[in-house]
């Protein structure tokens, strides 16, 4: 098949699980074309079957803001007519399966006929589409996508609760694809982090309130005062600030370390003991999800379709949003406690085998033809 994925290219999941849905299509011969705004953060220098179309917004001196959408469906309208598309794949209900379906008419006005699938991945849903003025555009969007995934039941359940929906919303969960991450422990790099063998903590993120970040350091600050260990802080975003000025309000600027948006996050994760994520709401957690491909437990929030991700008890600890106390206690109970923290960590590992991108995979390949069967 002749793929189109439409994603944003940022450091956040949805640009994450499109790109390396559409490397992993690739190499079982699909050929996949990105159009975004950017290459994608993981796309990197792979070429097979693949080829990235860039949206170059233009700036009319008319507008305050350059109209993204309107050069987006231009774009796509040339690479479908001219690429010979078999079927669009986008990733947010807006503004991508909105602008799709502006696609599908124009080139239904030529002729041609081209299904649209969308994914849902949370934050189109739990937070930009809950606005009153763009509810409507998020059903429409929707209804009128030929197939419709969502990444999790919660995130099914959330769409189908709050808006008017009458599609049917299939459930293909997040994935990992273990052959492009290298867990390889690297001594040096531990030891440039943690040159006295402390534990590492780590948390990545784009740094949105909704992650609550500050959470993180409150919980690293209570672990510090038992116990020797770092913290590493990978992504950036608008609470980045707020963040670095609590670690000097509460003297550990010295072991936590902020490393801003890096492609190395297996190599970081690698030489972690545990990965902190107290969001206020995530439709998945895939960032969870990978640092449990690396063997790692996860202590987190119970929100969202995260409870379902990090198993309680088993793969680490999940506790209430905003619940610094116990996230704080769990973070101390693993670390103190070898044989428990060998064993959270080997059902991490296991627990990520299940979502496998090759488990995944398929169920994505099924999404497309029945996609196909629509237009026919």
């Amino acid at each position: 098949m002749k793929i189109g994925i439409v994603c944003y290219p940022t450091f956040g999941g949805s640009g994450i699980v499109a790109t390396e849905l559409g490397k992993a299509l690739a190499d079982k011969g699909h050929e996949v074309h990105f159009v975004a705004y950017r290459q994608p953060v993981r796309l990197n220098d792979q070429v097979n079957n693949i080829v990235f179309h860039e949206v170059r917004v233009a700036d009319y001196p008319l507008f305050e803001y350059p109209p993204y959408e309107l050069s987006l469906a231009c774009k796509l309208l040339d690479v479908v007519k001219y690429e010979m598309l078999d079927l669009l794949h986008v990733h947010y209900a807006i503004p991508h399966a909105y602008v799709a379906y502006l696609t599908k008419q124009m080139l239904a006005e030529e002729g041609t006929h081209i299904p649209v699938v969308t994914t849902l991945h949370g934050t189109d849903i739990t937070l930009v589409g809950k606005s009153p003025a763009l509810t409507p555009a998020v059903n429409f969007s929707i209804n009128h996508s030929n197939v419709v995934t969502a990444v999790s039941c919660h995130l099914r359940e959330e769409t189908l609760n709050f808006f008017s929906i009458r599609k049917e919303i299939k459930v293909i969960p997040n994935f990992i694809d273990f052959d492009l991450h290298n867990y390889t422990f690297d001594k040096d790099l531990h030891k440039h982090y943690a040159p006295n063998r402390e534990k590492i903590m780590i948390h990545i993120s784009n740094f949105r309130p909704v992650k609550r970040v500050a959470d993180v350091i409150r919980v690293f600050v209570k672990v510090r005062e038992k116990m020797a260990v770092k913290l590493l802080m990978v992504g950036d975003g608008p609470q980045r600030e707020v963040a670095e000025y609590l670690c000097r309000d509460l003297g550990c600027s010295d072991d936590v370390k902020f490393l801003g948006k890096t492609q190395d996050v297996s190599r970081l994760l690698a030489i972690s003991d545990l990965f902190v994520l107290p969001s206020e709401k995530e439709s998945f957690g895939l960032v969870a999800l990978e640092a449990m491909a690396a063997g790692i437990p996860v202590v987190s929030s119970n929100t969202g379709g995260l409870a379902h991700v990090n198993i309680n008890g088993v793969t680490g600890y999940t506790s209430k949003v905003g619940d610094v106390v116990k996230m704080s206690n769990d973070s101390i109970s693993l670390l103190s406690d070898k044989g428990k923290y060998n064993e959270f960590a080997q059902n991490a590992l296991l627990a990520a085998k299940e979502y496998d991108i090759c488990e995944i995979l398929p169920l994505y390949e099924a999404v497309y033809l029945e996609a196909l069967e629509t237009i026919k």
